[in-house]
């Protein structure tokens, strides 16, 4: 692939290096020091002298006591899952996996993903301020995808190691989550001399040109965890066929303004894909049932709590963008997740009344549906109503180009370690491993033990990873 151009701010590190800027802010959290940092990148890194430019932030953590050696240490670059999702700040880096990888020896970066967080954003107002029709609006957005991220990525990787000593104190180390890891197999695909090694968590990616077999493989998994959610509340089948009931015979507005349609209540099974998830889809469920019998209605606080667990609004590239980080070689996605709905799980997936009603089992409970993105969102998603015309754009472009280099991949030489969840809700755990057959050095760690937020939800993910990675761990 085309290297990447020269950047302007490499060129201007030989007189102030970027990691000695006093006017970075920095703060001290346990067990690390962070700098907050921005980054110039041009919106197309092949197209750089067209002058049109994005943001792009990053949290630079150094483990306290060695922020002088900020020009050594090497780096562990951080991709968040998504897509559309920026890093939070942590707590501290005195656990989970920060720990494991300052024990490691490493410094951390927290990159926000082009339109994230404290990155250029993404939202209807941004948008609004910078195009007047949707086409304009469609193909800036077309650089948002993880080609463009890893760019961006490479790009900071430059302007941070400039002036060290040798190439390979210049390679920085990888771990990536979900979406993250997706982008590692796309800076594997592009920027190989650049990676010392990998991590991926949840995240190998299918090597596909259209998202279709994606939501056929996942639609079976998301009515398994339905299956094992109803057997462990087994009362919520009436409570939720209640709540169904209610959405189609009233029009409840949330407190953003946006509508909660029986459909998007069922997107509360999204939550079914992490550890914990039942326990808090259950909840929000008891209290929906609840309101209904004491008053008719669903309370303020219900909506607020289903709108907290939907994060559409917020982070609105997690809808828009979602089906596309599959197309590849000119495919459109048009709405992928809805058409294999619609041809092979109607049935599994009903949200309306009248046809639950009509089923031969007019009693069988109403499943909930996982990460699929759907047209309707947006109407019933109050920012992403006013992003329908971008949306439907999107899932009409055709002009996607490639995101991995399968040659490249299977000579790949950086050393890879993945971990899959067998029961993995999101990633398929057979497509991911079709996958780890054809990127060389790899190795695949597949457990039942974890679900999709292993990595949030145990730091032993990160430390056997490391450990795999060292031949510390070998019989697989």
């Amino acid at each position: 692939m085309t290297p990447l151009p020269p950047c302007e701010s490499a060129r201007q590190a030989a007189a102030v290096h970027e990691l000695d800027r006093a006017d970075v802010e920095s703060y001290t959290i346990p067990g690390g020091r962070v700098f907050e940092r921005f980054f110039d990148c041009p919106l197309d890194h092949l197209q750089p002298a067209d002058g049109r430019r994005v943001r792009v932030f990053a949290r630079h953590i150094v483990p306290l006591g060695k922020e002088s050696q900020v020009h050594t240490l090497p780096f562990l670059l951080y991709l968040q899952g998504g897509p559309g999702f920026e890093c939070a700040l942590p707590a501290s880096v005195a656990g989970g996996w920060h720990r494991t990888a300052i024990d490691e020896g490493y410094q951390i970066l927290l990159v926000d993903q082009r339109g994230t967080g404290l990155s250029s954003p993404i939202n209807a107002a941004s948008l609004d301020r910078q195009f007047t029709s949707a086409a304009d609006k469609v193909a800036y957005i077309s650089h948002f995808r993880a080609d463009s991220i890893v760019r961006d990525c490479e790009h900071i990787r430059r302007v941070l190691c400039e002036g060290r000593a040798s190439a390979e104190s210049c390679k920085i180390a990888l771990l990536g989550q979900s979406f993250g890891g997706f982008c590692i197999a796309t800076f594997l695909s592009m920027f190989p001399e650049s990676i010392s090694k990998a991590l991926i968590t949840g995240g190998v990616p299918p090597l596909i040109d259209s998202p279709d077999a994606v939501y056929v493989a996942t639609y079976p998994r998301v009515v398994a965890r339905n299956r094992q959610y109803y057997a462990k509340f087994p009362r919520d089948v009436a409570r939720v066929r209640a709540i169904i009931k209610h959405l189609n015979e009233t029009d409840v507005a949330l407190p953003d303004g946006g509508r909660l349609s029986p459909r998007r209540f069922q997107q509360l099974g999204l939550q079914f894909g992490f550890t914990g998830g039942f326990d808090a889809v259950h909840q929000i469920v008891l209290r929906a049932a609840s309101d209904l019998e004491g008053s008719g209605c669903l309370s303020t606080r219900t909506l607020a709590a289903i709108a907290a667990e939907q994060g559409f609004d917020t982070n609105p590239l997690y809808c828009i963008l979602h089906e596309q980080i599959y197309c590849q070689n000119g495919n459109a996605s048009q709405w992928s997740a809805h058409r294999v709905r619609e041809t092979h799980f109607r049935d599994e997936f009903e949200h309306d009344w009248s046809r639950i009603m009509a089923r031969s089992d007019s009693a069988a409970p109403v499943y909930f549906t996982g990460e699929m993105v759907y047209p309707w969102m947006l109407d019933d998603y109050a920012e992403l109503r006013r992003l329908k015309d971008v949306g439907m754009g999107l899932a009409e472009r055709t002009g996607w180009g490639s995101l991995y280099d399968t040659a490249a991949l299977q000579a790949n030489r950086v050393p890879v370690a993945a971990v899959s969840y067998y029961n993995d809700m999101f990633v398929d755990f057979r497509l991911s491993e079709q996958t780890a057959q054809r990127i060389g050095s790899f190795r695949q760690w597949v457990t039942n033990e974890f679900h999709h937020n292993g990595l949030r939800a145990s730091p032993r993910i990160a430390t056997y990873l490391f450990q795999l990675l060292r031949g510390d761990i070998t019989d697989l």
